[in-house]
């Protein structure tokens, strides 16, 4: 494997110097709790049944199979809007295609650790990312600190980080197993695996392009410029997935800083690049470090995409429990938990 693993991953640049506290981490499910929050109302009418189900220490996308099983329908009826953690309580929804059928009798599905709160009916489907955002409620026990001062900077960190923001990274679940899904990605574009399924290639493809997106937002973070604008930067909106090129107005800055808006970095595949001038030659120097990944994404025609570099982090709560740290936060679709763990606090098993 080509220098992809943990060692790799810790060493992806922090936005704040890191503080000697540390704590432990998912000692039970309970510790880690995720409420899915969408963007839309159901109309309580349509051929797709909806669950909200609350998980525990369950795989989503198992969840999702036996729902299929017990409504007798395809893998492919089923729909959800992301992956949660497995070692976690997590509430989220799940969509069943049922065209011209009644109603399941839900309250007969017995998943152990799975309990459904609520079913009613949509017209559509629940596509991927289709998430307002993710509310979590995270318990670190035991935290550790040498000092008050040390105590001081953590709370002044909470504070840094509701104005500022974190990067972006992508965690390191996206990654798979001890990070396999990229040497599995280098075999897939070096032609070394011939068969292999949709959701699985899928995976892989994703996988490469957020490892080389991370390099990009570390090589930002290392020059302090993934929460300020650089020549050719593209911007994007807080919370969508418009973005527009570097046009020199005079308010950009003043937008970053309130949080409209935020600098992106390229999500590798085939096309033409909207970078610019400083961005685009970062991008490209970093894109041309994997040059098996970036030729591969290309071959597979993965449309190129802009992610922000900035992520904020809505109505994040601080508190100390006895010996613990309790933080509540609330987090867009597509971003990690972990992100922002990791410029709070050293994490122990």
């Amino acid at each position: 494997m080509s220098g992809y693993g943990q060692e790799q991953f810790d060493q992806l640049a922090h936005a704040y110097p890191v503080l000697d506290v540390s704590a432990r981490f998912k000692q039970v499910p309970e510790d880690f709790v995720v409420d899915e929050q969408l963007p839309f109302e159901l109309t309580g009418q349509g051929e797709h049944a909806w669950l909200h189900v609350r998980k525990r220490d369950n795989n989503t996308d198992w969840v999702a199979t036996k729902i299929a099983e017990f409504a007798g329908v395809k893998k492919n009826a089923v729909g959800y809007a992301g992956l949660k953690d497995r070692f976690a309580v997590t509430t989220q929804w799940f969509s069943v295609y049922l065209p011209g059928r009644d109603d399941v009798d839900w309250n007969a599905l017995q998943i152990e650790g799975v309990e459904i709160l609520r079913t009613t009916r949509h017209r559509k489907k629940l596509q991927r990312g289709a998430l307002k955002q993710n509310r979590f409620e995270i318990r670190l026990r035991d935290i550790r600190f040498d000092s008050d001062d040390d105590f001081t900077q953590l709370v002044a960190r909470c504070d840094r980080i509701r104005q500022t923001g974190v990067p972006n990274y992508f965690g390191q679940q996206r990654f798979g197993r001890d990070f396999q899904n990229l040497s599995e990605a280098e075999s897939l574009f070096s032609r070394q695996r011939k068969r292999i399924s949709k959701h699985k290639r899928g995976l892989l493809l994703s996988a490469a392009r957020s490892w080389i997106f991370n390099s990009i937002l570390s090589e930002r973070v290392d020059k302090d410029t993934w929460h300020s604008a650089i020549k050719g930067d593209v911007f994007m909106l807080d919370g969508r997935s418009a973005c527009f090129r570097d046009d020199g107005s005079e308010d950009i800055g003043q937008r970053i800083d309130r949080g409209e808006i935020h600098p992106s970095g390229v999500l590798w595949g085939d096309g033409e690049t909207m970078a610019a001038q400083d961005c685009r030659a970062i991008e490209a120097e970093v894109v041309d470090r994997f040059p098996l990944f970036r030729q591969g994404l290309i071959d597979a025609r993965v449309e190129q995409q802009r992610r922000p570099l900035r992520l904020m982090v809505k109505d994040l709560d601080c508190q100390q429990v006895d010996t613990d740290w309790l933080l509540r936060f609330s987090l867009q679709a597509g971003a990690y938990a972990t992100t922002v763990l990791r410029e709070l606090i050293q994490l122990r098993k």
